[in-house]
């Protein structure tokens, strides 16, 4: 839940305010609310660029950097995609975001049966490294880095990210690719899970063991709570789970020998904007602050850039409604104020139409002008963390940070993020939430303008970003003279030596890039790891 509970008298005068952390809010904060709270300046803000990176990560914020905007894009075929990529760089874009269809973020092939209907319905259709060729063509990948937004077969996208970047003349030591990367928020809040847990995991450390070497300005995962958030916990709970989840992924690659120094460095978040502005600034000022003494004390992590809170703090889409949708260009403004507010490095702004469909051009264009208004004419530029020092914004970054360490403290009294994914402990609290959200928005406890209060009456128009059946065609056709014009003696050659490395529990990153080099399919490589490690099988968890 995100939205504060109000009570009001007769005469509408608020008598309180809750956040949907619990924390209430008075009418007027001082010096004897900080003394309340404990609050040190040296050991709870301290200067911008400096542990415990309260205010921010770089000294001079925004004015040594602007923030990266990296808009959510793909759909239909690689050719689609790549236009759309080529279109929104032309604009003033400094980083990729790609989106993936369902297919895709299931390790199907375009022809599998279950493909039918959904082929670049949400995202970009991918078989083989031949979609990346297309997708990335004419983007320097030295200067332009790409999210890639998917978790299952996250390997095999990572894989073919350098297979590309090779194929088309860029140093894989110098291309940065953050795939997603983050199967126990998929768990938790998503549902787009293939593998059992413990090789999922597995594979995961694959990734980050191959990036600590082969591909070092990669990012190798990135922890979601945004996902986890927008399926029902609270900005407090969001923060707490994504470092769980980072912790269950820093004890698989610890225990292959490696000191969380070598890599904890590249890892990145990807977390939510929505709801109360002032909720959300603390969080993230609170969160940076928490991730840093977590890597600092319970991993003895020594230098300091390897314990910034790094990553891309979003518009959440679950904050948009369907009624009334333009208000969802003003939601969306302020969702980009809140995450510059809260220093953010990256943001990906919802645009207006999401609540209906992938956004049109027009809408995934306001969406970069929204960030780019706010640096070049708003003035969220001109000096770093500018509500360091409020009376209230302090105090509640302490409740704030209490709220997440308590959170952490119950994980790991239950054994770990990975034990409570297993057993469905966090899936039943967030879908709880999640019911009672939804339920106190139809009793009118929450509010959600243009919804359930000031609603007006009548439809309203919103251009439709289409689904063309004619793009699964395309891609059926390519795939059929994928299969039919390969080596095909080097992709099955290829897809064994997958086999034999994942049945031998090695790291599989080095096959999965001969594989993408052979032209093996997406399909084939997902179905090796089916065989050898079999599926997840989903807890009851009501």
């Amino acid at each position: 839940m995100d939205v504060a509970r109000y009570t009001r008298d007769k005469n509408d005068r608020i008598l309180d305010v809750e956040l949907s952390s619990g924390i209430h809010v008075k009418p007027s904060y001082g010096p004897a609310d900080l003394e309340a709270v404990g609050f040190d300046y040296a050991r709870d803000l301290g200067e911008p660029g400096e542990y415990p990176f309260t205010r921010n990560l770089f000294a001079e914020g925004y004015r040594s950097r602007e923030w990266t905007t990296r808009q959510y894009t793909g759909f239909g075929t690689p050719r689609e995609t790549n236009e759309r990529f080529k279109l929104m760089i032309d604009h003033g874009q400094t980083g990729l975001n790609v989106a993936f269809d369902l297919p895709t973020q299931m390790g199907l092939d375009s022809d599998h049966p279950m493909a039918e209907g959904e082929v670049g319905r949400v995202g970009m259709a991918v078989d083989s490294l031949r979609d990346f060729e297309v997708a990335f063509d004419g983007i320097d990948l030295h200067k332009v880095g790409a999210g890639l937004t998917i978790n299952a077969v996250a390997s095999i996208m990572l894989a073919m990210y350098q297979a590309v970047g090779e194929k088309l003349g860029f140093d894989r030591t110098k291309i940065s690719a953050t795939p997603q990367n983050d199967i126990l928020k998929e768990v938790i809040g998503r549902g787009a899970w293939i593998y059992a847990l413990d090789p999922a995991v597995k594979l995961i450390g694959d990734t980050i063991e191959y990036a600590i070497e082969a591909m070092p300005r990669t990012n190798p995962v990135s922890i979601c709570g945004y996902h986890i958030r927008e399926s029902g916990a609270t900005p407090a709970q969001e923060m707490a789970y994504a470092f769980g989840i980072a912790n269950a992924y820093i004890d698989e690659v610890v225990r292959r020998g490696y000191h969380p120094d070598q890599f904890v460095g590249r890892f990145s978040f990807n977390l939510n904007i929505f709801g109360n502005l002032w909720e959300q600034v603390a969080k993230f000022r609170a969160g940076r602050k928490v991730w840093a003494q977590n890597l600092k004390e319970k991993y003895g992590v020594k230098d300091p850039r390897n314990l910034w809170l790094r990553g891309l703090f979003a518009g959440g889409g679950s904050g948009l409604t369907k009624a009334e949708p333009e208000n969802n260009i003003i939601r969306g403004a302020y969702y980009a104020l809140a995450a510059a507010l809260s220093g953010a490095q990256t943001t990906a702004l919802c645009s207006f139409d999401e609540a209906y469909t992938i956004p049109t051009p027009r809408s995934a264009l306001l969406s970069l002008r929204t960030c780019q208004i706010l640096m070049e004419e708003v003035g969220m530029r001109d000096t770093v963390d500018p509500l360091a020092g409020s009376y209230f914004v302090e105090t509640l970054t302490k409740q704030m940070e209490e709220k997440i360490r308590e959170e952490m403290e119950d994980i790991e009294a239950r054994g770990g993020m990975l034990a409570c994914v297993k057993d469905g402990y966090v899936q039943r609290k967030v879908s709880r939430q999640a019911f009672e959200f939804e339920a106190a928005l139809e009793r009118g406890e929450l509010v959600k303008v243009g919804v359930n209060k000031y609603a007006t009456e009548g439809q309203h128009e919103v251009d439709l970003h289409e689904y063309n059946e004619a793009w699964a065609e395309e891609k059926l056709a390519d795939l059929r003279d994928l299969r039919r014009t390969r080596d095909a003696a080097a992709a099955a050659a290829a897809l064994k030596g997958l086999e034999q490395a994942a049945r031998e529990g090695k790291n599989v990153m080095a096959p999965l890039v001969e594989c993408c080099r052979a032209y093996a399919t997406v399909g084939e490589m997902a179905d090796v790891f089916r065989q050898v490690y079999g599926e997840f099988q989903e807890p009851k968890i009501f």
